[in-house]
C-alpha cells in the first residue's frame, strides 16, 4: 500500500520534491543521450578547473538572524547583586503556533531578579532597540516564499515581562494547535493556542503554577489517557533574601555554584481534559527526591510503551523516573547507570538530549557539564540500562574545554548519522577573561559522527560560523526553518543576542521528513517512535517530541537524513496508545503527514511484562 502522505507545503526555497526512492535513472541509451552526458560532464569539469563556484565550497551553515527579522538580544537584568538566575537563561522555542506550515519562533527575555529594581539600576547597559518582555516572531515563508520573521509578540498576547527561563509546546487541550508553557523564576505562565493567532493566559485555570524556581518543562502524555500532561523541575530554593556571593579563583566576585542553596523536588502534573491540571507530584513518586534540575526529557527509555523522565541535575546524581503504569514512578538512574559519570562523581549536569545514536533501536542520553568536566554520554542496552562510553566516542577530549549548556542530536549533513551540536557558555569567570565586563564567552561545537557508533569528531571544516563567534550561549533549538531539507539551528545567549544558523549543507543529499497525526488524542502524537526502513541497512528511530537540549522546544516534525543513495524500503510508526502503522513507497527529499488509521498491518505493539527494567 502506497503512503497516505501529504506534500509539503513549502515555498519556491524548498528542495523540490520527488518520489524517487533509489539511484536517479540513468540519462538512456543512443548517441544523442550520450553526446549530452560528455558535453555536460566537460563543462562541469571546465567549471570547476577555471575556479567556478562548487556547492562542495558553500559553508555548512551561515548566521542570519538580523537578515531575516530575528532582532533580539536578551538581557539578564544584572545589577550587580550576583543573583544566580541572572546566568541561568534564556531559551525559547521552535513552533508553528499559526499552523501555516513553517516554524516561528518564541524568545524568552530577562528583568531584573530583584521586584524593587528595574532596568535602570541594572550593570551592563540595555540592548539597541531593547523592549521588555518575550517575543513571539511569525514566520512569513509561506505563502511569501522568502524567509522573513515579524514581530506579533503584541497581537498574540505572549509578552510576559519576567526573570524567565525555558518555554515547552505542547496541545494540552487537543485542538490541532500548540500551547505553550514559560518555565521562571517565579510563577511559571501557561498559554492556551486560540488557533486565530492569538494566546489566551489561562495560568490560574490551568493550575499549574508553582511558586519556584522552574527552568525547564516538558510535555508527555504520562497515564496513557490520551492528553498531555506536564512535567517541570524546580532548580533551587533561591531568594534574594538568601542570596550568597562567592569568590572567584582570580580573586573576582562570582555566581555561588548550586550547593550554595537547597534543592527543591520537581513538579508532575495529570491533565484532567477539562483545561485544568492536578498536581500529583508526590502521589506519583516524583516528588519524593529533591535535585536542582535542569535540563528534561520525556522518553520510553525500556521500551515498554509508556513514556519515563530523565532530569540533569547540576552537581547531583541526574535522575531517571522510571514509569511503572499505574501512575507512578520510580526513580532509578543510580540503579540503571545513567546517574553518574565512570568516576562516580556527580557533574554539573545542564542540557539533556535523547536519541538512538548507535542505531540498535533504544535511546541513549548525552548530558553537558561544567568547563573541565566534559558531556557525558550514557548509552542504552537495550533494557533500559546505562553504561558511561563517553570516551569510547572521543567525547572526554573535544567537550572538556567547554561548559555546555543546549545540545542535540541531529543530521546535519543528511548523510544518515547523528551528529552533535552543543551551545556553550560559562557560568564562572574564564581565566583569560578576568577584568572584562562579561567574562563568561565560549564558543559553541559542531560535532561529525564518523560512522555508526563511532567516534565523534570536531568538525572544524564545516562549522566556522557555529565555532568562531564567541558568546554566552544557552538554548539550542533544532528544526528546518526555511524548509529546504535540512535541520537549522536557533542559538540563544545570556545578555546577548539570538543567531540563527541555516544549514547549507544538508540538501545536497536526500532527505525524509515526517509530521504525525492522530485523530481526536494527542494530536500531535508525542511519545510515538517511527522508524524508516532500509534495504539492506539498520533502520533509523526518531522519537516525536519537542524536549531535549535545555530550557528550549523544538521542531515536532521527524527528520531522516538518507545519503546520497537512499534505498527506503517504508516507515513503521509505533503509537503511543501501543498500536503500531507500516507505509511503503513512501518517497524521498520532502515532508509526508502520516495520520493514524490510514497506515497498513495495525498490530499492537509489545509490552514488557515488569514495569522496571
Amino acid at each position: 500500500m502506497r503512503a497516505a502522505f501529504f506534500p509539503s507545503t513549502a515555498g519556491p526555497s524548498a528542495v523540490l520534491s520527488t518520489n524517487a526512492e533509489t539511484e536517479p535513472r540513468p540519462l538512456g541509451s543512443g548517441w544523442r543521450f550520450f553526446h549530452a552526458y560528455c558535453l555536460l560532464a566537460f563543462l562541469c569539469l571546465l567549471l570547476i578547473g577555471c575556479g567556478g563556484s562548487s556547492q562542495a565550497n558553500i559553508p555548512a551553515f551561515r548566521e542570519a538572524a538580523e537578515e531575516v527579522g530575528i532582532s533580539h538580544s536578551h538581557f539578564n537584568g544584572a545589577t550587580g547583586s550576583w543573583y544566580m538566575p541572572e546566568i541561568v537563561g534564556p531559551g525559547g522555542a521552535l513552533f508553528d503556533y499559526d499552523s501555516d506550515g513553517d516554524l516561528d519562533v518564541y524568545l524568552v527575555q530577562g528583568w531584573s531578579t530583584d521586584p524593587a529594581k528595574t532596568h535602570k539600576d541594572t550593570k551592563y547597559p540595555l540592548p539597541a532597540g531593547w523592549t521588555p518582555g518575550n517575543r513571539l516572531f511569525r514566520n512569513e515563508l509561506l505563502p511569501e516564499g522568502k524567509l522573513r520573521f515579524t514581530d506579533v509578540t503584541q497581537k498574540a498576547g505572549v509578552g510576559h515581562v519576567g526573570q524567565c527561563n525555558g518555554a515547552a509546546v505542547g496541545d494540552y487541550d487537543n485542538d490541532g494547535d500548540l500551547d505553550l508553557f514559560v518555565a521562571c523564576y517565579g510563577p511559571e505562565v501557561f498559554y492556551r493556542n486560540n488557533g486565530d493567532g492569538t494566546f489566551s493566559d489561562v495560568t490560574a485555570q490551568a493550575a499549574t503554577s508553582d511558586p519556584q524556581w522552574s527552568v525547564s518543562a516538558t510535555f508527555a502524555d504520562y497515564d496513557r489517557d490520551g492528553d498531555l500532561d506536564l512535567f517541570h523541575n524546580n532548580y533551587l530554593n533561591f531568594s534574594i533574601g538568601i542570596n550568597k556571593v562567592c569568590t572567584a579563583p582570580t580573586g573576582g566576585l562570582e555566581y555561588c555554584g548550586p550547593n550554595s542553596y537547597g534543592r527543591l523536588p520537581d513538579r508532575l502534573y495529570r491533565n484532567e481534559g477539562n483545561g485544568r491540571f492536578t498536581e500529583v507530584s508526590e502521589s506519583s513518586g516524583v516528588g519524593l527526591a529533591a535535585g536542582p534540575g535542569l535540563g528534561v526529557v520525556a522518553a520510553d527509555f525500556n521500551r515498554d510503551g509508556w513514556p519515563d523522565f530523565y532530569v540533569a541535575n547540576d552537581g547531583a546524581a541526574n535522575f531517571l523516573w522510571v514509569n511503572q503504569r499505574d501512575g507512578t514512578f520510580k526513580e532509578a538512574a543510580l540503579r540503571l547507570g545513567a546517574a553518574l559519570p565512570h568516576s562516580g562523581l556527580a557533574r554539573a549536569g545542564m542540557g539533556v538530549s535523547v536519541a538512538d545514536v548507535d542505531e540498535d533501536g533504544d535511546d541513549d542520553i548525552i548530558v553537558t557539564n561544567l568547563f573541565k568536566e566534559g558531556s557525558t554520554l550514557y548509552r542504552n542496552t537495550g533494557t533500559g540500562e546505562f553504561f558511561d562510553t563517553s570516551a569510547e566516542f572521543g567525547l572526554n577530549e573535544s567537550t572538556k574545554g567547554s561548559t555546555g549548556f543546549g545540545v542535540g542530536w541531529f543530521d546535519y549533513d543528511n548523510d544518515g548519522l547523528l551528529d552533535l551540536f552543543m551551545a556553550n557558555g560559562a557560568v564562572n569567570t574564564v581565566e583569560s577573561q578576568a577584568g572584562t565586563p562579561y567574562p563568561y564567552l565560549m564558543k559553541n561545537l559542531l560535532l561529525h559522527n564518523e560512522g555508526h557508533g563511532k567516534r565523534m569528531r570536531v568538525a572544524n571544516d564545516d562549522a566556522a560560523v557555529v565555532m568562531n563567534h564567541m558568546g554566552v550561549a544557552r538554548g539550542a533549538a533544532f528544526g528546518d526553518i526555511d524548509n529546504d531539507g535540512d535541520t537549522d539551528v536557533l542559538v540563544t545567549y545570556n545578555n546577548g543576542a539570538t543567531r540563527l544558523l541555516l544549514n547549507q549543507a544538508g540538501n545536497r543529499r536526500h532527505w525524509l521528513q515526517v509530521k504525525l497525526e492522530m485523530p481526536k488524542t494527542n494530536r500531535f502524537a508525542y511519545g510515538a517512535y517511527v522508524d524508516l526502513l532500509r534495504f539492506g541497512q539498520k533502520p533509523l528511530r526518531r522519537r516525536c517530541q519537542t524536549d531535549s537540549s535545555y530550557i528550549v522546544a523544538s521542531d515536532v516534525r521527524l527528520h531522516f537524513g538518507l545519503g546520497d543513495k537512499p534505498r527506503v524500503e517504508g516507515i513503521i510508526v509505533h503509537w503511543p496508545d501501543g498500536s503500531s502503522e507500516k507505509w511503503d513507497q513512501v518517497g524521498i527529499d520532502k515532508l509526508i503527514t502520516l495520520r493514524q488509521g490510514t497506515g497498513v498491518g495495525q498490530t499492537s505493539r509489545p509490552v514488557r511484562t515488569s514495569a522496571t527494567p
